[in-house]
Formats: C-alpha cells, structure tokens, sequence
C-alpha cells in the first residue's frame, strides 16, 4: 500500500503540468476624476488561447436612478442580467460597440443580453437621460477594476510578454508593455489623462 502512495506521489509532483502564475497589482492615478476608481486594467490579448465567459451571468442594476455598477468587465460571450430594483419604469439601451434596445420594464423583472464583441459599451436610459454605465467586454480573465485609492490587482496571470492597459470611459486609455514571471508580483502603476 505504501509504495502504491509513493508512485501515485511522484507522478502527482513530476508529470503533471506545471501551472506559473504571477500577479500584476499597482495603483491608477488621475487628476480628471474625484476618485481614480472604476478603471479597467487589463491583459490585452493573450495569444494562441481562445477564452470565452463562464457561464455564469454577470448583474447590472437599476437603483435610485443609478446603474450599478458604473463600470461592469466582462469576458466575451458573458450574458448580463438588467435588473431594476426601482419602483419606477426604466428601459436599457446600449450604444458602442454593441446597439440594441431591451425596452422598459418595471421593478423586479430582469432582461438579458449576451456580449460577443470586444470593446465598451455605454449602458443607457431614455426614460432617465442622466443615467449611464459602461459594459466593457475583453478577450479573457486577466482584468481588474480600480478601487476608491486607484489600488488594483489581476492574480493567476500566465507568465509572458503582454501589453497591460488601463480604460476608462472619460480618460485616454494607456498601454504599457509588461514581462510577468512565472510566480512573485509585478508592480504596474498608471497616470491617466
């Protein structure tokens, strides 16, 4: 019994496939917004992998006349689910990268849309006009939003040469190239205009 543990042991540790990861954290600062949150830094492409979406929907609400979230990243092919937790009628249309009109519906009814082209997306309300987000949809997982501080972090990132962006709906977007090791963390910080 003990040598049919040691076997399956060794060939756990020495045959199976390796799996580098490194994590890409830093901070975004900007002097055009209050506070340097709901930025999008990602991966722009990884090559030679074709990732798609989960599965899993992702959730824009409406609540208090406000989309939440501000910002939603996805991965392509990821369905939304437009809630609308108000006690008024809202309706969501989009207009970018992707244009279609889910209509207007009242509280507690949810419509869905699925994403399949890379780009953003304003989110919008012609029954409010004040009332705007952004689906920003990407090529695969390696993303992060911003929090209050500007602070972001993307764990698990295949080791490699890639080109890491920061996005934001009101800012000039800014590539830098990166070099990320096969574990350990590499400090990324951005300055947007």
């Amino acid at each position: 019994m003990g040598r049919v543990i040691s076997i399956f042991l060794f060939l756990v540790i020495f045959c199976s496939e390796p799996s580098f990861a490194g994590v890409i954290k830093g901070k975004v600062s900007t002097a055009k917004l209050k506070a340097p949150k709901d930025i999008v830094v990602y991966i722009d492409k990884i090559e030679g992998k074709e990732l798609s979406s989960s599965g899993e929907p992702a959730k824009m609400d409406q609540i208090k006349l406000v989309f939440i979230p501000y910002v939603l990243p996805i991965i392509k092919g990821t369905t939304v689910e437009f809630h609308n937790s108000d006690d008024v009628k809202h309706n969501v249309f989009a207009v970018g990268t992707e244009n279609f009109d889910l209509g207007t519906w009242t509280k507690g009814i949810t419509k869905s849309y699925t994403f399949n082209k890379l780009g953003d997306t304003a989110i919008l309300c012609n029954v409010h006009p004040e009332m705007e987000a952004y689906v920003f949809v990407l090529q695969n997982p390696y993303f992060a939003i911003t929090d209050e501080n500007g602070q972001y972090q993307i764990k698990d990132v295949p080791s490699g040469s890639y080109k890491l962006k920061a996005w934001h709906n009101r800012l000039k977007p800014v590539t830098k190239d990166v070099d990320v090791a096969a574990s350990g963390e590499l400090t990324v910080d951005f300055g947007l205009k």
